[in-house]
């Protein structure tokens, strides 16, 4: 009888909270699909509270279904570092897919895996959200280079994360593979419906920001692209759109609070800036006529993917890997990150009509598939070297 190979994910996962914490969660479930034994190592402690910006990092909902998590890792204790390294070099999985997104991360995994692949048998792949963050902080070059040296292999999920990589790391095999679809958040309900559960008028116009707020993701540009917007319908008696904002401050909300105020658009943002449980994110994707990312820089964004899952068109703004998700004119519009471009492809958005983009939305989708990731990590796995 042939042993099932195994696999173990390194990452965050329930009962962590998140964009990260999903994506590994339904990383798991394919390998599981696909025969292989796998188990997700998340965190026991996964940022000190000083560090972490939310109101928590936890779930309060139950953990998902079938699969096998061990909540084993803390960040910040190096004797736990040895004692997880050890572990996994014992259990000797055939592939460890370990996520990199921040620096701070770099002591911590990158001990684990020194440790880990003395077993000589495992492979290890990194997923790397980003090489470079988006935030940098002191020691960030040298806490990342740490991190990357026991990796075998890398996945990227944007071309300038991947360039990112190639100037620290080029000697081992890299590979760019599309942000797969967040299936994950239940199927796509009509906007009647989901405005109904959100309170909202169904004959509005009604553009989404949607996940964490941080400066990089440029919201303050959005609202005072909502005030150009508001003084011409204003002056010229056409619909106003409203902004709905839906995530949690991951900074001050005063200075947004205060810019809504100056702007005087209290009567057309509405702020549900209460962490979004998974259960709730297709009332928001499918409630609104479009996303908008008003990044001021970016690598990529799993808000894209999202999008394309419920089939919602986005305008984006023409930074990082973006654009290589969302052709212009396709699958939505490509703005400038400034407020009176992301204006005018808001006005262009609602003269073209939603209908205008779902055939590009449901073309673009297709090429967003965990089954992509996962051959892709498979033969990655196989291109390294024992």
């Amino acid at each position: 009888m042939l042993m099932k190979k195994k696999v173990v994910i390194i990452g965050p996962a329930h009962p962590l909270r998140g964009g990260l914490a999903s994506y590994d969660e339904r990383l798991a479930q394919e390998f599981q699909q696909k025969g292989w034994d796998t188990m997700i190592y998340t965190f026991s402690l996964q940022y000190p509270g000083f560090l972490f910006p939310g109101t928590t990092q936890y779930s309060s909902g139950p953990p998902p279904a079938g699969l096998n998590i061990h909540v084993r890792i803390n960040s910040v204790n190096p004797f736990n570092w040895y004692s997880v390294g050890r572990e996994l070099r014992r259990i000797a999985p055939d592939i460890i897919v370990v996520r990199y997104w921040l620096p701070f991360m770099g002591p911590c995994l990158g001990t684990i895996l020194r440790i880990a692949k003395k077993n000589r048998n495992s492979k290890i792949v990194c997923i790397a959200d980003n090489i470079i963050p988006h935030e940098k902080r002191p020691g960030d070059a040298v806490f990342t280079r740490y991190f990357l040296k026991p990796a075998d292999a890398f996945v990227t999920m944007s071309a300038k994360v991947l360039d990112d990589l190639y100037r620290v790391e080029s000697r081992k095999p890299a590979r760019l593979v599309s942000h797969p679809l967040y299936d994950n958040f239940g199927e796509k309900i009509s906007g009647e419906d989901a405005r109904v559960k959100l309170g909202l008028n169904n004959n509005d116009r009604v553009v989404l920001f949607f996940g964490f707020i941080r400066k990089y993701k440029g919201l303050d540009i959005l609202l005072d692209a909502m005030r150009i917007l508001k003084e011409k319908a204003a002056a010229s008696k056409a619909p106003f759109v409203r902004l709905l904002v839906a995530g949690e401050f991951y900074e001050n909300d005063k200075p947004y609070l205060r810019q809504i105020e100056e702007n005087g658009i209290e009567d057309i943002v509405i702020l549900k800036t209460d962490f979004v449980p998974d259960s709730e994110v297709k009332y928001y994707l499918c409630a609104a006529d479009v996303v908008i990312q008003p990044y001021r820089n970016a690598t990529q964004s799993g808000v894209t993917p999202l999008a394309y899952h419920f089939e919602t068109p986005m305008i984006i703004t023409n930074v990082g890997g973006l654009t290589a998700m969302v052709p212009n004119g396709k699958a939505g519009l490509v703005a400038e990150p400034d407020a009176a471009s992301i204006a005018a492809k808001i006005e262009q958005f609602y003269e073209l009509g939603k209908s205008y983009f779902i055939p590009g939305l449901l073309e673009e989708k297709k090429k967003y598939t965990w089954d992509n990731l996962v051959k892709a990590i498979e033969e990655l796995s196989g291109e390294v070297e024992k």
